[in-house]
């Protein structure tokens, strides 16, 4: 059984820093296509950054340079560095796998693994 874990979260000041990670059991993130996705209140889940097996990264345009996703195979985690954060970020951060490649155009619906969230708050 897939059992994605996420932590990190919190409550931050504009220009602040988190570390989200993502732990998964019976699933290999080595072997799959993994993702962060957010969902702010009265908005439709978005997809935020994807790492592929092969070691590609996606990103949404908008947060390129900001975000960075990453992943440690060995204790099978994924992270989501983000960096200078603005009260736009406030939302719902969920990791999602899927087996086998990243779609390049990767949707909420590509994914049936979820995590169960975890709430990013940055206060202006």
């Amino acid at each position: 059984q897939v059992q994605l874990v996420e932590s990190g979260g919190g409550s931050v000041q504009a220009g602040g820093s988190l570390r989200l990670s993502c732990v998964a059991s019976g699933y290999a993130y080595s072997r799959s296509c993994s993702g962060w996705f957010r969902q702010a209140p009265g908005k439709e889940r978005e997809g935020v950054a994807v790492f592929d097996s092969v070691g590609r990264t996606l990103y949404t345009d908008s947060l390129k340079g900001r975000f960075a996703i990453s992943k440690d195979n060995a204790k099978n985690t994924l992270y989501l560095q983000m960096n200078s954060l603005k009260p736009e970020d406030t939302a719902m951060y969920y990791c999602a796998v899927r087996n086998g490649w990243c779609p390049l155009s990767w949707t909420p619906a590509d994914f049936p693994y979820w995590g169960q969230g975890t709430q990013v708050t940055v206060s202006s």
